[in-house]
């Protein structure tokens, strides 16, 4: 059962939070962090990618550049100032995106249920990216970005939350790309029936976060060679984690953009498709119509591409929109056999709309889109459950969390 543990985060004061606020490093380009940077000198961006404040061309993986996070993070820790809580705590962290509300629940998961797969994968690390974080972690001695968890719905937790948000909240601001983030520090009279409702919960899932987990778990190991007699209630037991009811989730398309027609012609890459599982049809619109369906934009026209089989006699990974697309067409047709390393494919996260793909066709920079049904939280638990893995760009979580609000200490 799930072993989520409350803690004493490191926070900025609540008038603080709205500037201290960034959006995680990795959805983030070089220039736009490097921007991110010049314009707000207490983001938590200079933590969480050190280098863009360092002289450009510096390898990113280099000593200073962990020696600048800590720096920083020493700095904002005094400037802001960022402050550790007084006592442990769970928090509540909710996000408002027009008519869509999250509200998930700030807390250290239990590594040994990372590590135990309690807290259930559907994603394979790289190793580099690990080795980033796990130094990040260890040079600071702190978790700077949660693990974006979910965990299927609750209705004891559902009020524990609702009841907690009836008091003050910590921060409340809206950020520049319309999202209204809030927080609150659970009450000590509810502290342990949080616990013990999120025990009851047989599994959590990573949405987003792989690597910071997976890092989590490593910092811990490397820190119980270091100390053998490492005490049960060490900080690093657990990792920074915000965890969401499924039912709560917003789950965009990624689209994918495909640079040249492989050698074919346009009608050939057409009766190419003919020839696969799907039906044709040339009365497409840009949004797909559910699971099954893609759209497809080819010299200025959408076309609908429709499964023919039935998507339920097909295994959990194979039954994706995303597989059917790699496997019958991208693979096949248009010669992408590895979307992870292919230089011949792009990825475009929904949140940017389907006239983002038309846009880089006319600018010369694709031949062809395919614009996806969204994944859903069901099909990314099932593959969990079952223990494999998800094609790469298969979700786009919108909104996003942001660092800087809740730090870990270890």
């Amino acid at each position: 059962m799930a072993d989520l543990r409350p803690f004493a985060a490191v926070m900025p004061p609540g008038e603080c939070a709205s500037r201290v606020a960034d959006p995680p490093y990795d959805v983030v380009s070089m220039e736009e962090a490097r921007q991110l940077v010049r314009d707000n000198p207490l983001g938590f961006m200079q933590v969480a990618r050190a280098e863009v404040t360092l002289p450009e061309g510096v390898d990113p993986y280099a000593d200073v550049v962990y020696e600048q996070a800590r720096n920083n993070y020493r700095r904002l820790c005094r400037e802001v100032p960022l402050t550790a809580d007084s006592s442990p705590h769970y928090y509540i962290y909710s996000l408002r995106l027009g008519d869509h509300v999250q509200t998930g629940i700030v807390a250290a998961a239990a590594v040994d249920d990372y590590d135990a797969d309690i807290i259930r994968k559907h994603e394979r690390t790289r190793r580099d990216k690990e080795d980033d974080r796990t130094r990040h972690i260890l040079t600071l001695r702190s978790q700077t970005g949660p693990v974006f968890l979910t965990y299927r719905d609750d209705d004891t937790i559902d009020a524990l939350c609702a009841a907690t948000m009836e008091t003050d909240p910590l921060f409340s601001f809206q950020a520049n790309d319309g999202v209204t983030h809030s927080g609150w520090r659970v009450p000590d009279h509810l502290t342990d029936a949080m616990r013990e409702a999120f025990a009851r919960i047989p599994h959590l899932y990573i949405a987003d976060g792989h690597h910071r987990a997976a890092s989590a778990s490593r910092v811990r190991a490397t820190l119980r060679r270091e100390n053998p007699e490492l005490p049960d209630d060490a900080a690093c037991h657990g990792f920074l984690a915000v965890t969401f009811p499924a039912g709560q989730l917003r789950i965009l398309p990624y689209n994918r953009l495909v640079k040249d027609w492989n050698g074919l012609s346009a009608a050939e890459v057409l009766t190419a498709i003919e020839a696969t599982p799907f039906a044709l049809s040339q009365e497409g619109s840009p949004a797909p119509a559910g699971p099954g369906c893609i759209s497809m934009a080819l010299e200025g026209k959408w076309y609908q591409l429709s499964w023919k089989g039935d998507l339920e006699n097909l295994g959990p990974v194979d039954r994706l929109d995303v597989s059917l697309l790699q496997d019958h067409i991208l693979g096949p047709i248009l010669g992408i056999d590895d979307p992870r390393t292919s230089k011949r494919i792009d990825f475009v996260g929904g949140i940017r709309g389907t006239d983002e793909l038309l846009r880089r066709i006319e600018q010369g920079e694709a031949a062809l889109a395919f614009s996806m049904f969204p994944t859903t939280v069901e099909q990314l638990m099932a593959i969990s459950d079952a223990g494999q893995i998800m094609p790469p760009k298969s979700t786009w979580f919108e909104p996003k969390l942001r660092d800087g609000l809740f730090v870990h200490d270890i």
